[in-house]
Order: C-alpha cells, then sequence, then structure tokens
C-alpha cells in the first residue's frame, strides 16, 4: 500500500502542473544499438603439466549479439514510443577429449508500445531540463530459444517463454542526461505454462547518458520489479528481479563504437531460500544512427 501511495501522490502532482506543448513534433526514428561482441580462445595439446593457465584451459568461444530500435511520434500533448528488443548470446565450451558444452548467456525479445502525456516541462538549467507525466504501456516478452533443463539425467528444452506485461505508472523522460525516470504498477499474463498466471508487480527503472567529451558518452540504466501477486504458483515464481548496466561509448568512426561494459542481473526465488546473480564484462563494437529526427519547435 504504500508503494501504491507514494505512486499516486506522484501522478497527482504530475497533474497539478500546467500543461505544455512540448519541444518535438513529428516522427523520430532511432537505432539506438546494434551490437556484437566476441570472444575466442583455441587452445591445443591442452595438458595439467603446464604451470602456465593459457595452456591449461578449455578452448572456449563467447558471442552476444544486440539489437535497440525506437519509433517514436511526439504530438503536442502525447508522445508515442514504440520500442523492439533483441539480445542473444551463446557461449562453446570444448574441453579436451570431451564432448561440447554450449549454454546460452543471453536470450530476450521484447516489443513495447508506450503512451506518455507531455503534461510537464523542467528547463535545461535543473538537471538538463527534462519532461513529465504519466504513461502506460504494454508489452510482449519471448525468447529466441527456449532453456534447456535436466530431467531424469536427460536434457530436454523447456517451454518458451512467452510473457504480455501492461504497466501503468509516471515518469521523467526526454531530458538531457535523464532519459528516463519511472515508477509503475506492473500487471503481467504469463502464458509459459498452462495454466496461464496473472501476476502483478511494482517496478522502478532509469537511464541516463552524459557525454564526459566530444565522441565519448557514459550510458547508466537499471530497473528494479518487485513482484506482488501469482495467480498460479510456481517453483520458478521470482520475489523481486534486478538488472543494472554501465557503458562508456567511444566513437570510433561515423556512427561506429566501441563499447566497455558491465552488466548485473539478480534475482530472488519466491518458494526456497536462494538469491543468484551474474556479472557479464566485455567489449563491444556497436553502430547508431537516426533514420529520421522530429521536428524541434
Amino acid at each position: 500500500m504504500k508503494k501504491l501511495s507514494l505512486l499516486a501522490a506522484a501522478l497527482v502532482l504530475l497533474f497539478s502542473t500546467t500543461v505544455f506543448a512540448g519541444t518535438k513534433d513529428g516522427w523520430e526514428l532511432e537505432l539506438k544499438q546494434l551490437a556484437v561482441s566476441i570472444t575466442s580462445t583455441e587452445v591445443h595439446n591442452s595438458s595439467p603439466t603446464f604451470t602456465n593457465a593459457r595452456l591449461t584451459t578449455d578452448s572456449q568461444t563467447a558471442v552476444q549479439g544486440k539489437l535497440d530500435f525506437d519509433a517514436k511520434y511526439f504530438a503536442p500533448k502525447l508522445l508515442w514510443t514504440n520500442n523492439l528488443f533483441m539480445e542473444y548470446g551463446k557461449t562453446s565450451i570444448r574441453p579436451v577429449d570431451k564432448e561440447e558444452v554450449v549454454t546460452e548467456n543471453a536470450d530476450k525479445i521484447t516489443l513495447t508500445t508506450d503512451l506518455t502525456y507531455r503534461l510537464w516541462k523542467v528547463e535545461e538549467d535543473f538537471l538538463g531540463g527534462f519532461e513529465a507525466g504519466p504513461f502506460a504501456n504494454i508489452g510482449y516478452e519471448t525468447e529466441f530459444e527456449p532453456a534447456e533443463i535436466e530431467i531424469d539425467g536427460h536434457k530436454e528444452r523447456d517451454n518458451r517463454k512467452q510473457v504480455l506485461r501492461g504497466k501503468v505508472g509516471a515518469k521523467l523522460f526526454e531530458g538531457k542526461y535523464l532519459k528516463e525516470l519511472y515508477a509503475a504498477y506492473v500487471f503481467e499474463r504469463d502464458f509459459t505454462y498452462t495454466p496461464e498466471s496473472t501476476n502483478t508487480a511494482f517496478e522502478a527503472g532509469f537511464r541516463a547518458e552524459a557525454e564526459i567529451r566530444e565522441g565519448v558518452k557514459f550510458v547508466a540504466w537499471s530497473y528494479y520489479r518487485d513482484y506482488q501477486t501469482y495467480s498460479e504458483e510456481r517453483i520458478s515464481d521470482l520475489d523481486y528481479e534486478i538488472e543494472a548496466e554501465l557503458r562508456l561509448d567511444v566513437k570510433l568512426w561515423n556512427n561506429i563504437a566501441i563499447a566497455p561494459f558491465i552488466n548485473y542481473y539478480c534475482a530472488s526465488a519466491q518458494h526456497f531460500n536462494c538469491v543468484a546473480d551474474n556479472w557479464y564484462t566485455g567489449i563491444q563494437i556497436s553502430y547508431s544512427t537516426f533514420f529520421k529526427k522530429a521536428k524541434e519547435i
């Protein structure tokens, strides 16, 4: 109840401000990120008799790709955002005289449409400026390949993840530094298993960017989702989940950049005492561009 009261207070505060006409108009099409990272290690004649770890390790290859695309429409009082996000990663380990082991390290597809009321504007002299207003969105999350699980010593494919997710809340957005800061109540319909489950959660998140110098940009984003209710209880139910990423985009040439990054994901199981996390660090090559920019007004 406390979280819902805070969310309601934020909505009242936003609705109590003066409506403004906005600063952009029309469609804006942006490829935010098309990125790939590849690491490969090949070892021949590996043997534990060597004292150098580079000669005792296993050959392995890790590949990860990501696509993040926005189609936004700016109206005087509304912002309509459509987003397609896809990421997939796979690691292949080839031990000497043993069977190759292949595991996924990332697998996610989301398609989201978001409608935000452009209610309030703060000028650039405060935190770089931003807009604010209530929003509602609906999205669909799935994956390229179902997860592989082991049952009675045999590996089998699990059901493909399929979640329809809606959110209502309030956000700050479109600032020079603060690209998004939001709080929302979440409604989920999980079609992964039968019978389907209806879930609710509280979610908060942000995305911020800052240009350190010409051609060098710092990017940070995170979200926290705290699950409240499940209509069907399953062993896979989460209590909460957190994801965060820090990235430094360094422009190499035109729209191509190299970016060292750190990504962290953590989740807590609801029905047994376990908190698991995953750290992912690396360097990726990415391409980003505007296919069309909205008109400044």
